[in-house]
Protein backbone atom coordinates (compact mmCIF):
# COMPACT_ATOMS: atom_id res chain seq x y z
CA UNK A 1 0.00 0.00 0.00
CA UNK A 2 2.90 2.40 0.79
CA UNK A 3 4.28 2.16 -2.38
CA UNK A 4 1.07 3.64 -4.22
CA UNK A 5 0.47 6.22 -1.54
CA UNK A 6 4.05 7.48 -2.53
CA UNK A 7 3.38 6.65 -5.91
CA UNK A 8 0.29 9.04 -6.26
CA UNK A 9 2.24 12.05 -4.00
CA UNK A 10 3.83 13.17 -7.31
CA UNK A 11 2.00 16.32 -8.83
CA UNK A 12 2.15 14.43 -11.73
CA UNK A 13 -0.94 12.13 -13.26
CA UNK A 14 1.29 9.05 -13.61
CA UNK A 15 -1.12 7.56 -15.49
CA UNK A 16 -2.93 10.57 -17.42
CA UNK A 17 -5.93 12.23 -17.01
CA UNK A 18 -7.86 11.14 -20.16
CA UNK A 19 -9.78 7.82 -19.42
CA UNK A 20 -8.98 4.52 -20.28
CA UNK A 21 -9.95 3.75 -24.36
CA UNK A 22 -12.03 0.85 -23.74
CA UNK A 23 -14.10 2.62 -21.12
CA UNK A 24 -14.65 5.43 -23.20
CA UNK A 25 -15.72 2.98 -25.63
CA UNK A 26 -18.32 1.01 -23.40
CA UNK A 27 -19.27 3.69 -20.81
CA UNK A 28 -22.58 4.14 -22.40
CA UNK A 29 -23.84 1.24 -20.87
CA UNK A 30 -23.34 2.75 -17.57
CA UNK A 31 -26.43 5.07 -15.55
CA UNK A 32 -27.75 6.02 -12.50
CA UNK A 33 -24.50 5.20 -9.77
CA UNK A 34 -21.41 3.96 -10.04
CA UNK A 35 -18.71 2.53 -8.80
CA UNK A 36 -14.63 3.03 -10.05
CA UNK A 37 -12.75 0.47 -8.04
CA UNK A 38 -8.93 0.71 -7.58
CA UNK A 39 -9.45 3.88 -9.04
CA UNK A 40 -5.57 5.41 -9.05
CA UNK A 41 -5.66 9.09 -9.34
CA UNK A 42 -9.46 9.83 -11.13
CA UNK A 43 -9.07 9.57 -14.71
CA UNK A 44 -11.75 7.03 -15.44
CA UNK A 45 -14.36 8.39 -12.27
CA UNK A 46 -14.09 12.09 -13.28
CA UNK A 47 -14.88 11.06 -17.25
CA UNK A 48 -17.50 9.01 -15.93
CA UNK A 49 -19.11 12.14 -13.90
CA UNK A 50 -18.46 14.01 -16.92
CA UNK A 51 -20.97 11.83 -18.61
CA UNK A 52 -23.64 12.90 -15.77
CA UNK A 53 -23.73 9.61 -13.84
CA UNK A 54 -22.97 9.80 -10.09
CA UNK A 55 -19.69 8.07 -9.50
CA UNK A 56 -17.92 7.12 -6.26
CA UNK A 57 -14.20 6.36 -6.68
CA UNK A 58 -12.38 3.71 -4.23
CA UNK A 59 -9.18 3.44 -3.77
CA UNK A 60 -6.76 2.49 -0.41
CA UNK A 61 -3.80 4.99 -1.44
CA UNK A 62 -5.24 8.35 0.16
CA UNK A 63 -3.12 10.39 -2.31
CA UNK A 64 -4.73 8.79 -5.01
CA UNK A 65 -7.70 10.27 -3.93
CA UNK A 66 -6.93 13.02 -3.18
CA UNK A 67 -5.93 13.76 -6.74
CA UNK A 68 -9.27 12.13 -7.64
CA UNK A 69 -10.81 15.22 -5.86
CA UNK A 70 -8.39 17.83 -7.48
CA UNK A 71 -9.08 16.57 -11.52
CA UNK A 72 -12.77 16.82 -10.28
CA UNK A 73 -13.01 19.58 -9.42
CA UNK A 74 -10.61 20.82 -12.45
CA UNK A 75 -12.97 19.44 -14.59
CA UNK A 76 -15.94 21.19 -12.93
CA UNK A 77 -17.81 17.75 -11.51
CA UNK A 78 -17.99 15.89 -8.29
CA UNK A 79 -17.23 12.37 -7.23
CA UNK A 80 -17.60 10.85 -3.85
CA UNK A 81 -14.50 9.21 -2.64
CA UNK A 82 -14.06 6.22 -0.04
CA UNK A 83 -10.78 5.10 1.32
CA UNK A 84 -10.85 1.38 0.73
CA UNK A 85 -8.88 -1.44 0.77
CA UNK A 86 -10.72 -4.14 -1.55
CA UNK A 87 -8.75 -6.61 0.85
CA UNK A 88 -11.39 -5.69 3.48
CA UNK A 89 -14.29 -4.36 1.65
CA UNK A 90 -17.89 -4.68 2.95
CA UNK A 91 -19.73 -5.27 -0.25
CA UNK A 92 -23.47 -4.18 -0.12
CA UNK A 93 -26.29 -6.15 -1.89
CA UNK A 94 -27.90 -4.91 -5.62
CA UNK A 95 -25.95 -0.70 -4.23
CA UNK A 96 -24.60 -0.17 -7.58
CA UNK A 97 -25.91 0.45 -11.01
CA UNK A 98 -22.55 -0.21 -12.46
CA UNK A 99 -19.25 -1.05 -11.40
CA UNK A 100 -15.81 -0.19 -13.79
CA UNK A 101 -12.06 -1.98 -13.06
CA UNK A 102 -9.53 -0.60 -15.19
CA UNK A 103 -6.20 -2.27 -14.33
CA UNK A 104 -7.17 -2.39 -10.83
CA UNK A 105 -4.70 -5.33 -10.04
CA UNK A 106 -4.85 -7.54 -6.34
CA UNK A 107 -3.50 -10.83 -5.03
CA UNK A 108 -5.61 -14.01 -5.85
CA UNK A 109 -7.70 -14.06 -2.79
CA UNK A 110 -8.06 -10.43 -2.97
CA UNK A 111 -9.19 -10.88 -6.78
CA UNK A 112 -11.81 -13.72 -6.25
CA UNK A 113 -13.01 -11.89 -3.55
CA UNK A 114 -13.51 -8.48 -5.01
CA UNK A 115 -15.46 -10.05 -8.80
CA UNK A 116 -17.43 -11.66 -5.90
CA UNK A 117 -18.60 -9.12 -4.65
CA UNK A 118 -18.91 -7.03 -7.59
CA UNK A 119 -21.38 -9.98 -8.77
CA UNK A 120 -23.29 -8.81 -5.56
CA UNK A 121 -23.12 -5.29 -5.51
CA UNK A 122 -24.43 -4.69 -9.42
CA UNK A 123 -28.22 -4.56 -9.49
CA UNK A 124 -30.43 -6.23 -11.18
CA UNK A 125 -29.91 -5.14 -15.18
CA UNK A 126 -26.36 -2.87 -14.22
CA UNK A 127 -23.23 -3.58 -15.78
CA UNK A 128 -19.74 -4.78 -14.81
CA UNK A 129 -17.11 -3.03 -17.07
CA UNK A 130 -13.31 -4.34 -16.67
CA UNK A 131 -10.42 -3.57 -18.63
CA UNK A 132 -7.06 -5.62 -16.92
CA UNK A 133 -4.28 -6.68 -17.94
CA UNK A 134 -3.82 -10.88 -18.90
CA UNK A 135 -1.72 -13.71 -17.08
CA UNK A 136 0.12 -13.08 -20.64
CA UNK A 137 1.39 -9.79 -19.87
CA UNK A 138 4.70 -10.17 -18.14
CA UNK A 139 6.88 -10.74 -21.18
CA UNK A 140 5.49 -7.41 -22.65
CA UNK A 141 7.18 -4.75 -20.56
CA UNK A 142 4.09 -1.96 -21.56
CA UNK A 143 3.18 -2.24 -17.39
CA UNK A 144 0.88 -3.87 -15.20
CA UNK A 145 2.31 -6.05 -12.07
CA UNK A 146 5.55 -8.41 -12.71
CA UNK A 147 3.79 -11.04 -10.10
CA UNK A 148 1.89 -13.90 -12.04
CA UNK A 149 -0.48 -13.95 -9.11
CA UNK A 150 -1.85 -10.27 -9.66
CA UNK A 151 -2.88 -11.14 -13.35
CA UNK A 152 -6.35 -12.26 -14.34
CA UNK A 153 -7.14 -15.45 -16.76
CA UNK A 154 -10.14 -15.85 -18.29
CA UNK A 155 -11.63 -17.92 -16.03
CA UNK A 156 -11.73 -15.21 -13.64
CA UNK A 157 -14.93 -13.63 -15.64
CA UNK A 158 -16.10 -16.52 -17.51
CA UNK A 159 -16.58 -18.61 -13.81
CA UNK A 160 -17.69 -15.94 -11.80
CA UNK A 161 -20.35 -14.47 -13.88
CA UNK A 162 -20.70 -17.38 -15.84
CA UNK A 163 -24.69 -17.07 -15.25
CA UNK A 164 -24.91 -12.87 -16.42
CA UNK A 165 -25.01 -12.12 -20.10
CA UNK A 166 -21.77 -11.61 -21.41
CA UNK A 167 -21.71 -8.14 -23.49
CA UNK A 168 -18.05 -8.54 -24.48
CA UNK A 169 -15.32 -10.75 -23.74
CA UNK A 170 -11.62 -10.21 -25.38
CA UNK A 171 -8.46 -11.42 -24.42
CA UNK A 172 -5.29 -10.55 -26.62
CA UNK A 173 -3.44 -7.47 -27.28
CA UNK A 174 -3.92 -3.97 -27.36
CA UNK A 175 -1.77 -0.71 -27.54
CA UNK A 176 -2.05 1.60 -24.96
CA UNK A 177 -0.66 4.79 -23.64
CA UNK A 178 -1.50 5.92 -20.01
CA UNK A 179 0.39 8.39 -18.68
CA UNK A 180 3.99 7.36 -17.84
CA UNK A 181 3.49 3.57 -16.43
CA UNK A 182 1.04 2.37 -19.29
CA UNK A 183 2.83 2.21 -22.37
CA UNK A 184 2.76 0.25 -25.84
CA UNK A 185 1.81 -3.41 -26.86
CA UNK A 186 -0.18 -4.58 -23.72
CA UNK A 187 -2.12 -8.36 -23.24
CA UNK A 188 -5.51 -7.60 -21.86
CA UNK A 189 -8.96 -9.23 -20.72
CA UNK A 190 -11.92 -6.79 -21.37
CA UNK A 191 -15.30 -7.63 -19.79
CA UNK A 192 -18.60 -6.36 -20.03
CA UNK A 193 -21.13 -7.99 -18.40
CA UNK A 194 -25.02 -7.83 -17.20
CA UNK A 195 -26.65 -8.63 -14.20
CA UNK A 196 -29.93 -10.50 -15.32
CA UNK A 197 -32.88 -8.87 -14.52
Amino acid sequence: MANWNERFKDKKYVYGTEPNVFLKDMYTALSGEVLTIAEGEGRNAVFLARQGLNVTAWDYAESGLEKVSKLAAKQGVRVSTELVDLAEAEWQQNQWDGIVNVFGHFPGEVRKKTLSGVKEAVRPGGYFIAEVYSHNQIPYQSGGPKELDFLYRPEDFLEEFSDWRIVHFFLGEVIRNEGELHNGLSHVIQFVGQKPQ
